[in-house]
């Protein structure tokens, strides 16, 4: 009889996956909205849907998660192993986690922050987004579809991942200009640091760390890597 109950030992590994992946968002996200009120600039990503939201009158988590669905449909084409619980957990929930950490750190940030401040800001900012952005991407469970497209023309390619990385982040850089979204010397920079850092984290902390946390391997996902 013991075939009729579905085995469920990978349960729980998948579940503490989902809140590394949860958490990793989150952080990422409060690193989004630290660059934001360190009026630098944010990532491009955000950048651009900060200004296309804005043009539009959306909310930027609702936005950012329409923007999200489209990008899927060619990560679901070229690119399906990296889809995952993680996806959904990226795709739904950063622009909102972005939204409310903003609303958080908005009384608690000068309307015109010094010099010093920008710059404490900033480094604190980029450090938060790229761990936050390794520690969901290293759960093995799924990548945001703008995550997944760098590895994905890796693949096809064989290009190293910093070089498409930046040229995709210089593209949302470009992107978001035309859009008059948020940019500054720190999202320029951003575009630069971002697949550098993540490497870092990647391979110095979240996945060291995770091993240790969750010895017990998920079928993980490319992104990840």
């Amino acid at each position: 009889m013991a075939s009729e109950n579905p085995p469920a030992p990978r349960l729980l590994p998948l579940l503490l996956r989902a809140l590394w992946a949860l958490a990793g968002v989150a952080v990422l996200a409060a690193g989004s909205a630290t660059l934001l009120s360190a009026q630098v600039g944010v990532d491009p990503f955000t950048a651009a849907n900060i200004g296309a939201s804005s043009h539009l009158g959306l909310d930027l988590g609702l936005y950012q998660l329409m923007v999200n669905i489209v990008l899927l449909v060619p990560v679901v084409i070229w690119g399906r192993s990296y889809i995952g619980l993680g996806t959904v957990i990226n795709m739904v929930m950063t622009g909102f986690f972005v939204q409310w950490f903003a609303a958080l750190l908005e009384p608690h940030v000068p309307d015109v922050p010094g010099h010093v401040l920008q710059a404490v800001l900033f480094v604190v900012g980029i450090l938060l987004f790229t761990a936050g952005a390794s520690a969901y991407m290293t759960a093995g469970i799924g990548t945001s579809p703008y995550d997944a497209i760098a590895p994905i023309v890796v693949e096809h390619s064989g290009l190293r991942y910093r070089a498409v990385r930046v040229a995709q982040d210089l593209l949302f850089v470009a992107l978001a200009l035309v859009l008059a979204g948020p940019v500054g010397v720190g999202t320029v920079m951003t575009a630069f640091f971002t697949g550098p850092l993540i490497d870092f984290f990647n391979e110095k902390v979240n996945k060291p760390l995770l091993h240790k946390v969750l010895p017990d391997p998920v079928a993980s996902t490319p992104g990840a890597a």
